[in-house]
């Protein structure tokens, strides 16, 4: 009789936490979140997407094999001291396995190396791993196979070789290792999305001083005979509810390049970039998207006039 897989906790339920989870309950493991201090839309979606909801953290720990920490940035350091209070709790069953921790958030090396180094001195018994999600959020395709976005983990603790059910949830979660030093794998994750979220800053800039101007349609005629026309047009639609998100993840990028890629601040362009997703967080209609009912912002054009908007409706307020 086969083993049953192990419980895989996940906090928090954003679309890439949903993804997750859909692609592990559809692979037969056990899901469970605590969205009890959460918004009703993130209860809502927990509920929709069967993930079973626990009342605390405590719970959810003791109940869970692992912990997926997938949660925008700002609140990443705050999951990790919760998981470390519920693992030192009086009330923390005892466990023939250690609990295990992947901290997936796109944060700087610098940041996963503090998050281990916090669990090594707070919770040692907790086994932490660094990692990141490079690419979009799991989904099941028309075929009836699964697209996965490439999981990638580092650090002297080996996903392949935990218990309960390790090695096959690292195929499920198609999971690579690429060494065992503590913020490799994230420092990658920050390289691939300095490129990606870069561009789309760079293509908002564009398109929105194209819109200024007049030529928006000109600037997208020339761009359809380039091959940065698909990715300009996919990207600016995806943006906006993540804008909010990205705003403290320009600064991890920022902070990457400068610590480990040994650029100064005043060569850094990514701190700028924090404000340009500031702006369309707080300073536009975009910022009230969200991704599981978009209203605005669903084509290049759009997120490019409602930018505009933003801009004008800031210089009256200075005015």
């Amino acid at each position: 009789m086969a083993k049953p897989l192990a419980t895989v906790g996940i906090l928090s339920i954003g679309s890439m936490g949903v993804g997750v989870a859909n692609i592990l309950a559809a692979h037969n493991y056990r899901v469970l979140t605590n969205v009890s201090d959460r918004s009703e839309a993130t209860k809502k979606r927990a509920q929709a997407n069967n993930v079973e909801s626990v009342s605390t953290d405590l719970e959810l720990c003791n109940q869970a094999d692992y912990i997926l920490s997938i949660t925008p940035q700002r609140d990443a350091l705050s999951i990790a001291q919760r998981v470390i209070a519920a693992a030192t709790d009086s009330h923390f069953a005892e466990r023939s396995n250690p609990l295990y921790f992947l901290d997936l958030n796109a944060v700087s090396p610098r940041t996963a190396r503090n998050t281990a180094a916090l669990f090594a001195s707070s919770a040692p018994a907790v086994k932490v791993v660094d990692g990141g999600i490079v690419g979009w959020p799991p989904r099941l395709k028309e075929d009836g196979t699964w697209f996965c976005p490439g999981i990638v983990v580092s650090g002297p603790v080996h996903l392949q070789e935990a218990q309960p059910s390790g090695e096959d949830l690292a195929r499920v979660l198609n999971v690579r290792h690429i060494n065992d030093t503590v913020g490799a794998a994230s420092g990658l994750k920050m390289c691939f999305a300095g490129i990606h979220k870069g561009f789309t800053a760079l293509a908002l800039q564009s398109l929105t001083t194209a819109n200024n101007l007049g030529i928006l349609s000109e600037l997208q005629d020339y761009l359809k005979e380039s091959p940065l026309g698909p990715q300009v047009e996919k990207s600016l639609p995806a943006m906006p509810p993540k804008a909010y998100r990205w705003v403290r993840e320009m600064a991890e990028i920022a902070e990457t390049f400068e610590d480990d890629g040994g650029f100064s601040r005043e060569e850094s362009i990514f701190r700028p970039m924090t404000e340009i997703y500031e702006l369309v967080a707080n300073g536009t209609e975009l910022g009230k998207e969200q991704t599981d009912d978009r209203q605005r912002g669903k084509t290049a054009e759009d997120v490019a006039r409602l930018t505009s908007a933003g801009i004008e409706k800031r210089k009256l307020k200075v005015e």
